[in-house]
């Protein structure tokens, strides 16, 4: 081929591209019209996010990105991304209508919330800036299997105040990920200026600061400037050479949504002065300077594509709304524990031991699971010391030290694995530094499986050290198994001793949801109850069933944690004098074992709830409620409860003994309840 042919096919190539972002422009904004026009006719989608302005941007993304191949995380105002990659529009109205649809959530969420597991456009939420450090999560995982794939990841300059964007370009750096950050600011977080929003006016100059960020500033109505920008980080990223931020800046030219009236906020000049900069009548004459599209072929495009908005919006009228049934499908995903032949280790345990051969063994199973979080890597294994030892043995790249930052370490966990090839096995150094990563684990994580209608799966273990009883004050204290327990979606396990812990932990690795293993750091060392002798790598623990450490028939106590463990030794100190105290360990809090607990009430008659939470809104309640409700005529005493007092806990004894319940407390309320 001649040097000229091969100019001319370049050419050829450059404007058939050009002509598809064109065409996908136009589907983008007439779908957008359509939107606005069925919202106000009232026929099952009442909440409209206009894209207009956000179209050339979205489109040239999803034209430079592979479908299928690449991975990306669309925010709401970039519905031509998705429909660049391939989705349905069909889909599109479906979830905007909320009916029943293959993809995009099937009416489970919001629209423009996108969600296409072929497509690999992961699962989005509402929490604005939440999407980035699960894009650097995923990227992440395809750092660590050595693909050439991309993560694409948007969102307009409002999220860049948020934290988690931050924490992601930070983390994007360190690990010199294959990701790309669009920005698209078109100046405006609902009715807040940039101005009142970021330093200087732009994110730019911030994400320079971050080392080895490739930074791009472009007019996001240039096609010729962004298309530019694009191919460059999408090349950087495929080359293994790092992450990249473009900053597209670009007019929004309706409301923020449907309940938004910019009127309010803004003067005629500035409203005048963005329609006059849409990036579409720009892109038109540009192409038809160009030559690259006479007036009659763009006329025929926006035709054919009005035919087809049309087609797809009265086609997705027709499709049925969810059925009420299906509401609780999909809030975990089926998982049974295999019955294996139980051979049991020759000497006792102590629980931190047992949890870091649990990790040995994982690991050694699986070479897709990876272990992270503060300070957990080296020879220092974490503050207390449960991965020690398996950097050494498995690579710096399975065992890693994250960022001092709690929502990186959880919302990371996510992205990592939301592919499903991957598992993350995080750690948070305390229970207490929890609640910063908490968006990302209740409003994200909790409900990524639900919320996409079935279509992803999140196999994670978030391990927690949790609860008081050594002097750590109200910051080094706490409980969250009744905070966690609220959130549909996530498993919750609490062992209380060696045996149960090496099993149940090696359940949860090998679960497919979200699993939250909660850890009480007392119970780390304990030998007179938690020491135990453990399974093999081949036993497993189920879910959902609870153990019974004392027999009894006078009363049945249920606990869990440490405070089962003091429950376990005053019974016995009680059966000594005759008395018959049953004491029920759950193990799990999500699933709840509500047989043994009912069937133990049933046959004792009376109920005493021990945990170390505060009373006020903790879990006992949860269980109070239950067996009142299901076995209310089986009981012969009001059931009665042994909690913390609804206080912080001090760091002093005294104030930490006078908060937490104490054997003499338990004592005290058996007894009482034997004698009702």
């Amino acid at each position: 081929m001649s040097v000229a042919q091969k100019s001319a096919l370049s050419c050829a190539l450059l404007h058939a591209k050009a002509l598809k972002t064109l065409e996908f422009c136009y589907l983008t904004r007439f779908a957008d019209l359509k939107m606005a026009n069925l919202g106000k006719q009232n026929k099952g989608g009442t909440f409209h996010m206009s894209a207009q302005g956000h179209e050339l941007v979205g489109a040239i993304a999803g034209l430079e990105l592979i479908a299928k191949e690449d991975w990306s995380l669309p925010y709401y105002r970039d519905q031509a991304l998705p429909l660049a990659l391939g989705c349905d529009l069909l889909d599109i109205f479906g979830v905007f209508l909320g009916r029943t649809c293959k993809h995009q959530s099937s009416g489970r969420m919001m629209p423009y919330h996108y969600s296409h597991r072929d497509l690999r456009i992961i699962c989005q939420s509402s929490p604005v800036g939440s999407q980035f450090l699960q894009a650097v999560g995923r990227a992440l995982g395809i750092k660590r299997k050595g693909a050439s794939e991309v993560v694409y990841v948007s969102g307009g300059e409002g999220s860049t105040s948020q934290g988690d964007f931050h924490e992601a370009l930070n983390f994007s750096c360190i690990h010199n990920l294959p990701i790309i950050f669009m920005i698209q600011d078109n100046g405006l977080a609902i009715s807040v200026p940039v101005e009142e929003q970021t330093a200087g006016g732009s994110i730019v100059n911030v994400a320079k600061g971050y080392a080895g960020m490739s930074v791009f500033e472009v007019d996001g109505t240039n096609y010729v400037e962004t298309q530019k920008a694009m191919e460059e980080a999408v090349l950087k990223a495929r080359s293994d050479k790092g992450p990249s931020v473009i900053v597209a800046k670009l007019p929004r030219l309706g409301p923020h949504s449907s309940s938004d009236d910019p009127k309010k906020y803004r003067d005629k000049d500035s409203i005048e002065k963005d329609m006059a900069n849409d990036p579409l009548a720009i892109f038109e004459s540009y192409l038809i300077a160009n030559k690259t599209i006479t007036q009659k072929e763009l006329e025929d495009i926006k035709t054919r594509t009005l035919a087809l908005v049309e087609e797809k919006a009265q086609a997705a009228e027709e499709l049925p709304f969810p059925e009420a049934a299906s509401t609780e499908d999909f809030v975990f995903s089926p998982f049974e524990v295999e019955e294996m032949p139980e051979n049991i280790s020759d000497q006792e345990i102590v629980m931190m031991d047992a949890i870091n051969n649990a990790l040995t063994e994982e690991l050694q199973r699986d070479p897709n699971t990876y272990i992270f979080g503060q300070d957990v890597a080296g020879g220092k294994g974490g503050v207390f010391g449960l991965t020690r030892g398996l950097t050494d043995k498995f690579g710096k790249e399975r065992c890693f030290n994250s960022p001092l930052a709690e929502s990186t370490i959880v919302g990371v966990s996510l992205g990592l694995s939301a592919g499903g090839e991957q598992k993350a096995i995080s750690e948070i150094q305390f229970s207490d530094y929890i609640w910063t990563g908490m968006n990302q684990l209740v409003n994200e994580i909790a409900s990524f499986q639900w919320r996409s209608n079935g279509e992803w799966t999140l196999p994670l273990v978030i391990r927690i050290p949790c609860g008081g009883y050594i002097q750590g004050g109200p910051y080094h204290s706490q409980s969250l198994e009744a905070y966690l327990s609220h959130c549909p979606g996530l498993k919750i396990v609490m062992p209380s001793n060696a045996y149960d812990a090496k099993a149940l932990l090696k359940a949860a690795i090998r679960d497919p949801n979200p699993v939250i293993f909660l850890e009480h750091k007392l119970l780390y060392r304990q030998r007179a109850f938690s020491a135990r002798k453990v399974g093999d790598d081949n036993f497993l623990l189920p879910f959902g069933k609870a153990a019974t450490t004392h027999a009894g028939d006078d009363i049945t106590v249920v606990s869990w944690g440490y405070t089962l463990v003091m429950a376990h030794e005053v019974a016995e100190r009680l059966s000594r004098n005759g008395h018959s105290v049953e004491v029920i360990d759950l193990r799990t809090i999500v699933p709840l074992d509500k047989e043994a607990i009912l069937n133990s009430v049933k046959k004792t008659g009376k109920l005493l709830i021990v945990h170390e939470d505060t009373k006020n809104g903790g879990f006992g309640a949860e269980i109070s409620a239950m067996v009142n409700e299901e076995i209310f005529d089986y009981l012969d005493a009001p059931i009665q409860r042994v909690c913390a007092l609804n206080t912080p806990v001090g760091y002093s004894k005294v104030l930490e003994n006078a908060t937490l319940p104490q054997k003499e407390d338990i004592e005290k309320a058996m007894l009482k309840l034997i004698n009702y």
